[in-house]
């Protein structure tokens, strides 16, 4: 679904649709200057023939889905919404561990739609919104869409290759080619300018780059299982599921492994597949109310009481705000 968000913050519901459809969106009843900004974004799924030489992994692919948003806005809107797009970016980066974000200037190609003088004004506004955004830029000749210039984020791999996650794309040309007009604040039609954004990006790309950046071993609010509940003995397994249910209820993945294998080898298990932490519990932690609480990659155990262990993991495990 869409959610299309007005400058009051209002929010309406409407069917996937794709680029030139956000368009007829924004030419359904009259638009007033004081309804822009109009942002609209989906989690669209995106389809490119890819040669199967360029395929690699779940970084480049044939089919993968994109946090896809269009804005539109004046052109006097141009610099404030870039900053604040710049800065919700920074903010969900610095979220999932990044901090060395390249930013690189991508200008007109060779085939293009708009004139010169329509590129010359949207390479100007662009490169003006970088600066006020505070933005470091590399010029990345050539490479901007058929429609108008972009900003590329780019994230770096744990191996050293770049990877281009999050866009933001200045665009002329489509409200005009599709007929959009606002009524400005002198009652005559002008043209919004049209922003496409794109924080993560490819979803497939971006959760490989995490993959890689992390080795496996994400943070407790990120991994997909953070917690696995595991039995010494089989006297202790009615009190794993207590356990279990206790962290679910508190809103935590966890999994149970009442398996009838020594403790060592089930830890040593979780602790490859990176689960970051594991509550051991045998017939002493049964009669205690108890766990034992082992971190992934530290060596000791931590007794402590069921209540007390289930609100210190939830409050870790909270993302990010």
């Amino acid at each position: 679904m869409f959610t299309i968000t007005t400058q009051d913050d209002r929010h309406l519901a409407v069917k996937p649709m794709n680029c030139p459809c956000h368009v007829q969106i924004f030419r359904q009843g009259i638009k007033s200057y004081r309804d822009l900004p109009l942002r609209m974004a989906e989690f669209g799924s995106c389809h490119r023939y890819e040669p199967s030489g360029a395929l690699h992994g779940i970084m480049r692919v044939r089919a993968f889905t994109q946090d896809d948003a269009h804005i539109f806005c004046t052109e006097d809107q141009i610099t404030s919404e870039t900053v604040a797009f710049c800065h919700l970016l920074k903010e969900v980066y610095q979220d999932f561990g990044f901090t060395d974000v390249r930013v690189k200037f991508s200008d007109r190609p060779a085939k293009r739609a708009g004139s010169d003088e329509t590129w010359d004004k949207a390479e100007s506004a662009l490169l003006e919104a970088a600066r006020a955004a505070g933005l470091e830029t590399v010029l990345n000749p050539g490479e901007g869409a058929f429609y108008g210039p972009k900003l590329e984020f780019v994230l770096r791999d744990a191996i050293g290759r770049d990877w281009q996650c999050g866009t933001l794309q200045v665009d002329f040309v489509l409200p005009e080619r599709l007929d959009a007009a606002y009524v400005a604040e002198d009652g005559s039609k002008k043209r919004p300018v049209m922003l496409h954004r794109a924080i993560l990006g490819s979803f497939e790309r971006f959760i490989g780059i995490l993959i890689e950046n992390f080795s496996g071993r994400f943070p407790l609010w990120l991994a997909p299982v953070q917690v696995v509940v595991t039995t010494i003995v089989s006297d202790a397994d009615d009190y794993a599921r207590e356990v279990q249910a206790a962290l679910r209820a508190a809103g935590l993945r966890a999994e149970l492994d009442l398996r009838n294998e020594k403790i060592n080898y089930k830890v040593r298990e979780h602790s490859v597949a990176k689960v970051p932490v594991l509550l051991v519990v045998g017939k002493r932690e049964a009669e205690n109310r108890a766990v034992a609480i082992r971190r992934l990659g530290g060596s000791d155990q931590e007794i402590v009481a069921l209540d007390q262990a289930v609100a210190t993991l939830a409050k870790e495990s909270a993302p990010p705000v």
